[in-house]
């Protein structure tokens, strides 16, 4: 239970009502009730709140005399009540070792740790203060944990590794895993022992069945502040800048730099080796074949359609080469008339 007066004043925002009324937790605009906080990001649905029956409502300035309750107030309504869900609903505190953990006596494990059922730690693992690790959990030899950080069960983090403090990891992941490198020879694959690792910052989150593959010879990098969704592939050598934010079912290939602020929306694929801006944003299922130089948004492919012209339509971009050389020869014969 928080009072609004509390949440107030930790997250500098003006309050418009009770400091002494105490919201439990976070509700969506329609279902909130008294002990619940919700939030209006969208003036158009300024109507809604004389129904709302919330315990308190984060709104912006303009949208404040709306609310029949306690009103907090702030610029960035949905900023604000993330920061108040994380207040309302921090992690469960856990600490202590299992009985049935395998944990090799080389670990070292900070104050306040916690390591689920069935977990397995290898040699000379670091777990800094407050480390979470979820049940089954693996963790190889030579990993360091940073302090805070918290990994869902099933998770597997191999050898080498290191993670920063604050970080959040979700099941089904596996960071390390080998890259795909092979040299061929006639029609065989030879494989390419790969022997970097992998680096992750602080405060990155990880979604659910995310690959992150180990550097070839260098490690894959990623920075401070990324996101991650689920069933993202980040190849061998990838290097992701500070607080980029890429959403499911990403696949990026090896060796591509990736810059700072950038969003890569769901299902986007990126060719290897290449170089992307700082503050880029890539929409939805766009196929990225060269580097971005420059910020902005970039959009490939085109959008849905009904399959009768999309038919017509395909068949016509197959003409387009010879449509094309035509229009040279017509343009030819116009500049020789005149």
């Amino acid at each position: 239970m928080k009072r609004l007066g509390e949440l107030a004043s930790t997250l500098d925002l003006d309050l418009r009502g009770d400091p002494d009324h105490q919201v439990e937790r976070i509700a969506s605009l329609d279902t909130a009730g008294a002990l619940e906080l919700t939030f209006l990001a969208d003036s158009r649905r300024r109507g809604q709140l004389t129904e709302s029956r919330a315990g308190a409502v984060i709104v912006r300035p303009d949208d404040a005399d709306s609310v029949p309750g306690n009103a907090l107030i702030a610029p960035d309504p949905h900023l604000a009540f993330a920061r108040a869900a994380q207040l309302l609903h921090p992690p469960e505190a856990r600490s202590g070792i299992h009985a049935s953990a395998a944990v090799d006596e080389s670990v070292q494990v900070g104050h306040g740790v916690a390591i689920g059922a069935q977990a397995a730690i290898g040699r000379d693992v670091v777990l800094e203060e407050g480390v979470q690790i979820g049940a089954g959990v693996v963790i190889e030899d030579h990993v360091t944990v940073g302090a805070g950080t918290i990994i869902h069960p099933r998770v597997t983090v191999l050898a080498g590794c290191v993670l920063g403090a604050g970080c959040v990891v979700h099941s089904g992941t596996v960071i390390g895993s080998d890259g795909f490198g092979y040299a061929r020879d006639g029609q065989r694959w030879e494989r390419v022992p790969q022997v970097g690792n992998v680096r992750i910052g602080d405060g990155v989150d990880i979604g659910a069945n995310v690959s992150i593959d180990r550097g070839a010879i260098g490690d894959t990098v990623i920075e401070n502040g990324v996101k991650l969704d689920n069933q993202v592939h980040i190849a061998h050598n990838v290097h992701i800048g500070e607080n980029t934010a890429i959403a499911g079912c990403v696949g990026v290939s090896g060796s591509t730099r990736i810059g700072r602020c950038c969003t890569i929306a769901g299902a986007v694929g990126i060719a290897g080796h290449l170089v992307i801006a700082d503050n880029v944003h890539i929409t939805g299922m766009a196929q990225v074949t060269k580097s971005l130089t420059e910020p902005g948004i970039y959009s490939s492919g085109t959008g849905i359609e009904a399959n009768r012209s999309w038919r017509r339509n395909v068949a016509r971009f197959h003409q387009l080469d010879d449509i094309a050389r035509r229009l040279r020869t017509i343009e030819r014969r116009l500049k020789t008339d005149d």
